[in-house]
């Protein structure tokens, strides 16, 4: 069974903050079978009418530490609504593995308040994860500090963007990526292109996610602002033609 691939709805964030039914729908005209949320625009049971109206799965939502921590119940109450089961922290940065070691004791927590619910945590990472920091990465301090359940949600356009080889990466810590953002990064084009004419190795990493990477959703998003419906529907297209057969 292949993996479902959603769209983060970041990715048309000026639609979204204007018109979120228009943004919804233009994912599902273009072939997503799911979103992924971001922030707190709008109140928990309008976003799960988005979802019923336009036939979408939400497949996660990004929430920062502080609002799972501080906010534990209307957090949580926003993602039953929708039928959300992963909630990803997009954002942290600290100046010592100390630090990052104290987070990663954080998500721990998070993750073991969330389980009675059935639902996941996990981090998603930038580009400084993957720059050393006192001889680590900061990546692989938080993998290493963190439940066997604490999804860790790489960013494969992020990680590029620091020279990380984001195949090794996922192979790493296998059965850790539950969901997986598949940001296209090009070294000529940078974050401006879509999946497909850049240079992440796709095949490789659909390979793993459907075969090995115990993967339940494939996240697209797209960075920058110009063209995102194009550019968002043709990144959708070119996974199809690379997905592995059979």
């Amino acid at each position: 069974m292949q993996i479902p691939i959603a769209l983060q709805i970041y990715s048309l964030r000026r639609i979204f903050e204007e018109n979120p039914l228009r943004a919804l729908r233009i994912a599902r005209k273009a072939g997503y079978t799911g979103v992924e949320f971001y922030g707190t625009h709008f109140h928990p049971e309008f976003y799960a009418a988005l979802l019923r109206e336009t036939g979408l799965v939400c497949a996660g939502w990004h929430t920062p530490i502080e609002a799972l921590e501080d906010d534990f119940e209307n957090t949580l109450h926003r993602n039953l609504v929708v039928g959300s089961r992963f909630i990803c922290v997009p954002w942290f940065k600290a100046e010592s593995l100390a630090e990052w070691k104290k987070f990663a004791a954080r998500l721990n927590a998070v993750a073991e308040r969330l389980a009675p619910y059935g639902i996941l945590t996990g981090y998603h990472n930038h580009a400084h994860e993957f720059q050393m920091l006192e001889g680590r990465l900061p990546w692989d301090v938080v993998a290493e500090n963190t439940l066997p359940q604490v999804i860790l949600q790489l960013d494969t356009g992020n990680a590029m963007s620091a020279g990380a080889d984001v195949s090794a990466v996922l192979e790493k810590y296998p059965a850790r990526a539950g969901t997986v953002h598949f940001k296209p990064y090009s070294r000529v084009a940078k974050f401006a292109s879509p999946i497909g004419m850049d240079d992440i190795p796709w095949g490789k990493l659909l390979d793993y996610c459907e075969r090995r990477g115990r993967t339940e959703w494939i996240v697209v998003e797209y960075e920058e602002e110009q063209n995102p419906e194009d550019v968002v529907a043709a990144s959708l297209r070119a996974l199809h033609r690379l997905r592995p057969r059979g």
